[in-house]
């Protein structure tokens, strides 16, 4: 056979030979660039999402679920007396129970009523070792960051979202969150009714395990408005919204006895259960004194009214799916003049309004009975009827809890029934609280959407 040399498909020998060798040399230049990319880009994110090689790296590893609220505490306004040195020089031990579990968590914290920049130099995460002590679960301390850093600085009115943090977070338990700032910020951003005991130490012991520094004890939330979780156990978000009957502030301290607590519990039994429940975790955004209409004092105000602090405290937290409102009783209570039933019915349209337009569903409380407390009057009681007949009719809320019914006197629909009375003829026992939470629904907390009212 003769041999082609016109650059067809016959070669010689020296030609295969050449031709192999460049198609060698291409191949392991290729592999080369490819192997330099993959360590440049992706080498340094399996690194921050493997799992953590020591308890203080901050990286979320990768993980399916979504992100749900599973604690939160609307800020209510400036602590009494922390104008001067606020918490300067100290650490901020807030303990804070879970609703939901989940995989990696995240916090917010809150400067909305100081009046100079909040700078936290160092903020821990810390499962608690048991209930009633500062003392953190060993191996669960993690350190915070924001934007990759340790510190973080919160202008005055403004908030601050750490970084994600690998924590296996139980559903159910006892949450540390530590903060320590340097300097005084003015007065601090807190929720006054906690129910809970949180701690202080002085100087930097946001590392600390064993609770031993933290000698001083507050009934109070500080800084601290929010803990959120990467869930598989939870979908979703319901929040509680309200006033001190959210709040909780005549359940015993210490044993999460607020409704909204009972609700989450009801929530995890159901779904534990087998049953066809939602899964969702639970917030309460109860604030005592709250109004539907109106605000307290200051700039910003101190117990800002329902309808300014809706978006901050209901469509600001993640996956919301459900709210249950529970507000107006106050609206009669704290107005020297005799409510209008219709101005705070519309006030309660306007909020469900707002959650319709972020695909919310609204679930809606009838406002319970207080013959016997210092501010009954029997117009008064009038409005109250009013409101309830309008909430009952449907055009209100998507869903209807009657609270009302639930809790009030059979041989008195005008007071509490003594059993579910704290003693204030107001505010309902751990009893009444367990109550008001069995009223609520679980079908009606499925976030399929708003209905039409």
């Amino acid at each position: 056979m003769t041999e082609r040399h016109d650059g067809g498909v016959g070669m010689s020998p020296a030609q295969h030979r050449a031709t192999l060798s460049a198609i060698v040399l291409l191949i392991v230049a290729l592999s080369a660039v490819i192997y330099t990319g993959v360590d440049a880009g992706h080498g340094r994110g399996d690194d921050a999402l493997a799992a953590p090689r020591a308890a203080h790296n901050p990286a979320a590893p990768v993980s399916t679920g979504v992100w749900v609220g599973t604690w939160a505490a609307a800020p209510v306004g400036g602590e009494p007396l922390t104008d001067g040195d606020g918490m300067a020089g100290r650490t901020v031990r807030n303990v804070v129970h879970t609703s939901v579990g989940g995989t990696s968590a995240r916090i917010t914290l809150s400067n909305l009523y100081g009046t100079r920049p909040l700078t936290v130099t160092a903020a821990t995460i810390a499962l608690a070792a048991g209930d009633d002590n500062p003392a953190a679960a060993a191996g669960t301390l993690r350190r915070l960051t924001f934007g990759g850093t340790p510190a973080v600085t919160v202008p005055p009115g403004g908030q601050a979202v750490s970084d994600a943090v690998a924590l296996a977070v139980p559903a159910d338990s006892d949450v540390l969150v530590s903060t320590y700032a340097p300097d005084s910020s003015g007065p601090v951003t807190y929720h006054r009714h906690a129910r809970q005991t949180s701690y202080v130490a002085d100087g930097e012991h946001t590392e600390d395990l064993t609770g031993g520094p933290y000698t001083g004890h507050s009934t109070a939330w500080r800084y601290l408005t929010a803990l959120d979780v990467l869930s598989n156990e939870a979908d979703g978000t319901v929040v509680a919204f309200g006033d001190s009957l959210t709040d909780g502030v005549t359940s015993t301290p210490g044993a999460n006895r607020r409704w909204p607590d009972v609700l989450a519990d009801r929530l995890r039994a159901a779904v534990a259960s087998g049953a066809d429940a939602p899964r969702h975790g639970v917030v309460n955004a109860g604030i005592s004194g709250n109004q539907v209409l109106a605000d307290g004092r200051g700039r910003p105000a101190d117990n800002p009214s329902g309808l300014k602090r809706f978006e901050r405290d209901v469509l600001g937290r993640p996956n919301v799916k459900v709210v249950v409102i529970a507000l107006g009783v106050n609206d009669i209570l704290r107005n020297r003049a005799l409510a209008d039933p219709d101005a705070v019915v519309a006030g309660l349209r306007t909020l469900v309004d707002r959650a319709h337009a972020r695909g919310v569903k609204v679930v809606g409380a009838t406002l319970m009975p207080f013959r016997g407390h210092r501010g009954y009057t029997e117009p008064r009681e009038d409005v109250r009827r009013r409101i309830n007949e309008a909430i009952r009719s449907g055009t209100v809320f998507d869903e209807v809890a009657d609270l009302d019914k639930a809790l009030r006197d059979p041989y008195d629909p005008r007071r509490l029934r003594s059993d579910y009375d704290s003693g204030d003829s107001l505010h309902p026992s751990d009893r009444g609280y367990r109550r008001m939470a069995e009223a609520v629904d679980l079908a009606e907390l499925e976030g399929s959407g708003p209905a039409r009212l």
